[in-house]
């Protein structure tokens, strides 16, 4: 256990320690002028050396703020305000999940039957599979608020387009690992299920997609994290005041940078949540079906 906390330990303090330096680095221009300006001295000495390491860490709108400044303003906003409030992290991370998981529904299914319609069809995996892979070579910047106006012109707005938006960035994670399932099949089996005379339904439902479960959970892994930053890029465009695409905009208006790093936090945190959802159902259900 030691063992494996060891290393974590050590890269968690060096990126303390690198972030801390960063923040004196980029700060401290700032702060030897608000010292000057105070008629404070800025750096000539060892007393105004660390005058100015000091404002340069207590800084209200720092250039980088210290990790301290971050947990305090993470830790405030959690447990001073209640979870339904617009001022509660909680209840942005909400938003920007309930987006996240509904494109992820939608890209599940998409990439699924694109998956099926490849490995069961010769002419589709010659035609769309290269339109595909196409597909994500378009910035996700660019067409975010094109998707948000296209469907705000049919009266599609609030959630659908922030989850069209997800969709569009994880079907294809999922259509690569689902094709590559489908098709781990073992050869015998598929010729013994032939034997019996077991149509491609059949062979699909009791073969293909129980051997193609391990590289669907190891695609949702990536597809659910890309989902949320798909989330967090559909909430820039729309002017919403929820989600915490709307608090990274919002700091950045007002040049709220402790907050903005504080929303950058808790999306990091829900993707590392919804990964481990995932990865939960996936020791279950594998589990269940004698995987190990």
């Amino acid at each position: 256990m030691i063992k494996r906390a060891l290393p974590v330990t050590v890269m968690t303090l060096l990126l303390l320690a690198a972030w801390y330096a960063g923040a004196a680095w980029l700060n401290w221009p700032q702060a030897a002028e608000t010292l000057t300006r105070a008629g404070k001295p800025a750096g000539f000495g060892p007393a105004g050396f660390w005058d100015v390491l000091a404002q340069a860490y207590a800084m209200k709108r720092p250039i980088l703020p210290t990790p301290d400044q971050v947990a305090v303003e993470l830790w405030s906003s959690l447990t001073g305000y209640a979870p339904s409030s617009p001022r509660n992290l909680l209840f942005h991370a909400w938003v920007t999940a309930e987006a996240a998981l509904t494109g992820l529904a939608m890209g599940l299914v998409l990439g699924i039957l694109l998956a099926a319609g490849i490995v069961y069809t010769r002419t589709l995996e010659a035609s769309l599979l290269p339109w595909v892979i196409a597909s994500q070579t378009i910035p996700i910047l660019a067409i975010a608020p094109m998707i948000v106006v296209i469907l705000g012109n049919i009266g599609l707005t609030g959630l659908l387009p922030k989850a069209v938006i997800c969709m569009y960035l994880c079907f294809f994670p999922i259509t690569v690992g689902m094709v590559k399932g489908l098709r781990s099949a073992d050869p015998l089996w598929l010729d013994l299920m032939r034997t019996y005379s077991a149509g491609g339904i059949r062979a699909f439902w009791s073969l293909r997609l129980p051997a193609s479960m391990p590289f669907l959970f190891a695609s949702l892994k990536v597809s659910v994290a890309i989902s949320v930053v798909g989330a967090i890029v559909g909430e820039l465009p729309t002017g919403g005041q929820a989600g915490l695409g709307a608090r990274l905009l919002s700091g950045s208006y007002y040049g709220q940078t402790v907050q903005i790093w504080a929303a950058l936090i808790m999306a990091s945190l829900l993707s590392v949540a919804l990964i481990a959802v995932v990865r939960g159902m996936e020791l279950v259900l594998l589990g269940r079906a004698g995987a190990r």
